[in-house]
């Protein structure tokens, strides 16, 4: 396969005695969420391969990206069709070299029509998983009733997609248990992982005004110099503050913690860490009531109702350690129960096309 792609095999003991169907995964590079769901999906009795249909992986590949791509889109210039242009090619090349059996596609954002034919024409069975909002992708109802089924990650949008004749599909996310961890020393302060949003900002601004320890890891609150170039930005968030650190980091950093926070903000569904935190023994304070669907709130979540609730919660987490290892334990046997990738690959067998 390409320099963007791989392929993991079907264990032997999830074959069946027969010989595995090849499974084409196209998926963002974001975060290397595809290794975790290529070997959930493997574990169905797949052959998977992966294409990431927007990871330039090469000198050459990134090099193009930032000089035609990146840099005159930050100056104004519209380069949405080169990308798309760019992508669909690779990825229509990726699809006939694999010659899969079945095709998941996640997300697809800047995948054009001629991917998209390719799988239609072949009379391909197929899925399109859509594990953020329907608003932060550019597909019509009419291209979903034609592509589906569609798994969305909020039940709110699943219901929303059906009412318009959607084959659609609720499917929240989920976590990778089996994905190794480097060692992390027991931190007593709170943390957050991800991007800087002002709901975001606010939160932890008053957590650290009212004598919370708290640090913030990602490029958006970093103030190394590289970092602020990086993002175009020259000032930051007077908070303590770490640069991107990679998923199974990231991982390790919030179970540490003595309580990692999550905040949506706006989302229709919950995000991955949702699952992540407690999945790996970290405690989770989160910011929405209907987390209730998967963890019993104060027995293996903390559910904060607004600033000064976070800022007691937190508190009490720094100061009563057992208090919080008894949510963690909960809240981790609760995940490996329920909510791994494992769990979610299982789940949509049944809805292909």
């Amino acid at each position: 396969m390409s320099a963007t792609g791989y392929t993991v095999p079907a264990p032997p003991d999830a074959r069946g005695g027969r010989s595995p169907e090849r499974l084409f995964l196209v998926s963002p590079a974001f975060h290397g969420y595809h290794r975790s769901i290529a070997a959930a999906w493997a574990a169905q009795g797949f052959d998977v391969t992966v294409h990431c249909y927007d990871a330039y992986a090469t000198l050459g590949m990134k090099l193009r990206n930032k000089g035609l791509l990146e840099l005159p889109q930050k100056a104004g210039v519209d380069r949405t069709a080169a990308r798309v242009a760019w992508d669909t090619g690779r990825a229509v090349a990726a699809l006939r070299e694999a010659r899969p059996d079945r095709v998941l596609v996640i997300k697809g954002d800047s995948l054009g029509e001629d991917f998209w034919s390719e799988i239609l024409d072949a009379g391909l069975p197929r899925m399109l998983w859509l594990y953020d909002d329907l608003a932060r992708h550019d597909y019509s109802m009419e291209f979903l009733c034609a592509v589906g089924p569609v798994l969305s990650y909020a039940r709110t949008e699943a219901e929303l997609l059906a009412g318009e004749g959607v084959d659609a599909h609720y499917m929240p996310n989920g976590f990778d248990p089996a994905m190794a961890l480097p060692a992390v020393p027991r931190r007593d302060e709170l943390v957050f992982v991800g991007s800087r949003y002002p709901n975001r900002v606010e939160l932890l601004t008053r957590l650290a005004a009212a004598g919370v320890p708290v640090r913030a890891y990602g490029r958006q609150w970093s103030h190394h110099p590289v970092d602020r170039l990086r993002t175009w930005e020259l000032t930051r968030p007077d908070l303590p503050a770490e640069r991107d650190i990679p998923l199974e980091e990231a991982y390790a950093v919030q179970a540490a913690a003595a309580g990692a926070i999550n905040i949506h903000g706006l989302q229709a569904g919950h995000a991955m860490r949702t699952f992540e935190v407690p999945g790996m023994g970290g405690l989770q304070l989160v910011d929405r009531a209907d987390v209730a669907e998967f963890y019993v709130p104060d027995e293996e979540v903390l559910v904060f109702e607004d600033a000064d609730h976070l800022i007691e919660l937190a508190r009490r987490v720094v100061a009563d350690p057992a208090w919080g290892a008894r949510i963690r334990e909960a809240g981790r046997r609760r995940s490996h129960a329920e909510h791994t990738f494992a769990h979610r690959a299982a789940m949509a067998q049944g809805w292909w096309a």
